[in-house]
């Protein structure tokens, strides 16, 4: 009796091996072709480009645009704005960090808040423009069908009867 169960008990682990593998084998089928569609591809490239226009707009911030609050806030360079929690007073982030003081570096918050806001109005200016342009070549496009007013098929916009109904259509040019 043992060995008959054993047995059984055996067969099933063989059974359950092998849908284990086809399972396995199916998932990994599922994800190749998951993987490989176009969206994937897409999205891969969109936040390799993301990460390249951040590059270009964390340059344009502190090159150009921390400089010109700098000259309006009189040279201050709001990447060393900080405060020192526990530690002593400090003249900057520097002698602070190597003293071991607690520090908070709201500059750096108030830069990265630029960042963001800038990134986010040139998002909006690249995408007001693609919206424009669309709507332009759209309007550009010349119709070539119009529907019939009374079986309200589409038609060549020159013809005078209609191919389906076989109304007149020149009082309604």
């Amino acid at each position: 009796m043992k060995i008959k169960e054993a047995q059984e008990a055996k067969e099933m682990l063989k059974q359950k091996k092998e849908e284990t593998k086809k399972n396995a084998k199916k998932t990994l089928e599922n994800y190749k072709k998951f993987a490989m569609k176009g969206n994937i591809i897409d999205m891969a490239i969109g936040v390799v480009i993301g990460s390249a226009f951040t590059n270009i707009v964390n340059t344009l911030v502190s090159s150009t645009i921390t400089p010109i609050i700098s000259l309006l806030t009189k040279d201050v360079d709001l990447s060393t704005l900080f405060i020192t929690l526990k530690g002593g007073h400090f003249n900057t982030i520097e002698e602070a960090k190597a003293a071991g003081a607690i520090v908070l570096s709201y500059g750096e918050l108030l830069n990265a808040i630029i960042n963001f806001l800038i990134i986010s109005f040139v998002l909006f200016i690249v995408i007001s423009f693609i919206k424009k342009s669309n709507k332009k070549e759209a309007k550009e496009k010349i119709e070539t069908t119009k529907t019939c007013p009374y079986c309200k098929s589409t038609i060549d916009i020159t013809a005078t009867k209609c191919a389906f109904c076989t109304s007149d259509l020149e009082e309604n040019k």
